[in-house]
């Protein structure tokens, strides 16, 4: 029976310069989509999979972040004392219980594998799952993270959901090979970041959800830096791929990468179309203006 997951890590440290000047005092991540900011959500699907502990990995810059996973006693007051209950109520449900999260810091941008790296003392010998905050997952039932458990609690190991993607985006992400697959799941055979084009493995992209096992800390303690000069995680779980078994899963639903325009905008239209309230009111809109 593999380990529990119980902690994700998360990291925030991001400086967000594709969307600035929006981003010049305001974190990335607390951009909205629709009434929620882009960590809430991703941090809604891990408390939906069972993830009891919420590690931050942070950067300068980023305390609203710290703030907004935290109560506001102001607020709270104001709202009680105008009878404003469903919005109290609303506050309380998003509130993770008292001890649920860690913040800690990355000082210098040098990639995702040294934020990840960051979080080690935090994780402990434990394995975790990692979320990417600027990737949005929709699905119509079980979030990506609870498929992705379902998985692992099957297969224990390492567990990277992945994606097709056109051939001609491929240099633009961590790319596996796998070997022949049951149902969703396949075994990851080997793995590169951002290959040159032409020469990625497959089409299956990693996307933005992990599964791994603690001794990934070990191998990214002496990582050497990668593609785009920082030390990858893509480059840590090839090396780790040697010593345990991974399995790339085709998830059910659709991502979004919020960390570009276009992917931004369109996670917004996609979940406000999923919303009861305003659906209807804002479908005609759209209309209009297409």
């Amino acid at each position: 029976m593999p380990a529990p997951i119980r902690k994700a890590v998360f990291p925030v440290a991001g400086l967000g310069t594709r969307f600035l000047p929006a981003t010049k005092a305001m974190p990335k991540e607390m951009l909205t989509v629709v009434d929620r900011p882009v960590i809430q959500h991703v941090v809604d699907e891990a408390s939906s999979a069972g993830i009891e502990h919420f590690i931050f990995v942070t950067g300068r810059n980023k305390g609203v972040i710290e703030d907004h996973f935290d109560k506001q006693v102001e607020l709270e007051a104001v709202l009680r004392e105008r009878g404003k209950t469903a919005e109290l109520e609303a506050l309380a449900r998003d509130l993770p219980g008292p001890g649920q999260t860690s913040f800690t810091r990355q000082q210098a941008p040098l990639g995702l594998g040294h934020a990840v790296w960051c979080a080690r003392d935090l994780v402990g010998n434990e394995p975790f799952a990692l979320l990417l905050p600027d990737v949005l997952v929709q699905t119509e039932g079980k979030s990506c993270l609870a498929q992705m458990l379902e998985l692992y609690a099957k297969t224990g190991g390492n567990v990277i959901a992945v994606e097709e993607t056109d051939p001609e985006e491929l240099h633009n992400y961590g790319v596996v090979s796998v070997g022949p697959g049951a149902g969703a799941a396949f075994p990851v055979t080997g793995m590169v970041e951002k290959p040159a084009p032409g020469t990625a493995p497959s089409n299956l992209t990693i996307m933005g959800r992990y599964i791994l096992q603690p001794e990934i800390f070990d191998i990214l303690a002496g990582q050497t830096r990668g593609a785009g000069d920082e030390i990858q995680i893509t480059d840590a779980m090839l090396a780790l791929l040697a010593k345990q078994p991974f399995h790339a899963f085709k998830y059910a639903g659709r991502s979004f990468d919020c960390g570009s325009k276009v992917g931004f905008l369109t996670a917004n239209v996609a979940f406000a179309l999923k919303r009861e309230e305003i659906r209807v009111a804002f479908y005609d809109e759209l209309k209009k203006l297409i």
